[in-house]
């Protein structure tokens, strides 16, 4: 809780992963890839109830066994490849019969988000007042020198304007892009526009060093080894 203010914490994990087979229980040093979401987000000085939104039983024993509430089964129509994550908070929020102030979405995929992340989010949006509140990072490439091809492969499509290839780099603003790891919004603003991201969300910024999300065996490698050499 924070200023009189409630927060529900949701942690979405299907068993269906496609790209890696049981990538949420994917073991890293020995843990797996949920348990290091669980435990940041137990660390938090404001959440005050950490929910599971899952189909997979395995999924939800691990969960149970790191301390994280399993209050009920996500539905196998909210579980496939055609459900978005929204459909999986939303029905969340709805199915626990109680009200909070706030909703904040951990996708497990973000392992290195840190509990001061999440407190500082959440901080920066009560602060300012703001709906919403998501995590960003910094893009390596501006997308001023990004290009659509067509089908003969000619770059005649600029995603934003020609005009960015004449400025120097220094000259170029700074791109952001989400990162995955921190969603929050107010309950009710949420429930109404069905989206954490429109032009009244505020960014949280976090470094790229923190902003991996895992996706590929490759990305499971790289968090891996982060982790070792911190």
């Amino acid at each position: 809780m924070i200023d009189g203010k409630t927060i529900l914490a949701v942690i979405p994990a299907r068993g269906g992963s496609k790209g890696i087979p049981k990538k949420n229980i994917s073991l890293v040093l020995g843990k797996p890839l949920i348990s290091w979401t669980i435990e940041e987000a137990k660390k938090s000085k404001y959440i005050d109830r950490l929910i599971l939104s899952s189909d997979d039983h395995e999924i939800m024993n691990i969960a149970l066994k790191y301390g994280c509430e399993v209050p009920f089964v996500r539905p196998k129509e909210l579980s496939d490849d055609f459900a978005s994550g929204m459909d999986a908070v939303l029905h969340a929020v709805d199915s626990i019969g109680q009200h909070y102030d706030y909703v904040l979405y951990l996708q497990p995929t973000s392992p290195l988000r840190t509990a001061d992340d999440i407190d500082n989010c959440i901080e920066m949006c009560i602060s300012e007042k703001a709906p919403a509140c998501v995590s960003v990072t910094t893009v390596d490439k501006s997308p001023y020198w990004m290009f659509f091809l067509d089908q003969s492969r000619v770059l005649d499509t600029p995603v934003i304007s020609n005009e960015g290839l004449k400025k120097r780099r220094q000259d170029i603003n700074e791109a952001y892009v989400l990162n995955g790891a921190l969603y929050f919004a107010k309950t009710d603003w949420l429930k109404e526009n069905k989206v954490f991201v429109n032009k009244e969300t505020l960014a949280y910024k976090m470094p790229n060093e923190r902003s991996i999300d895992i996706d590929t065996v490759l990305d499971l490698k790289l968090f891996e080894m982060m982790v070792t050499i911190s």
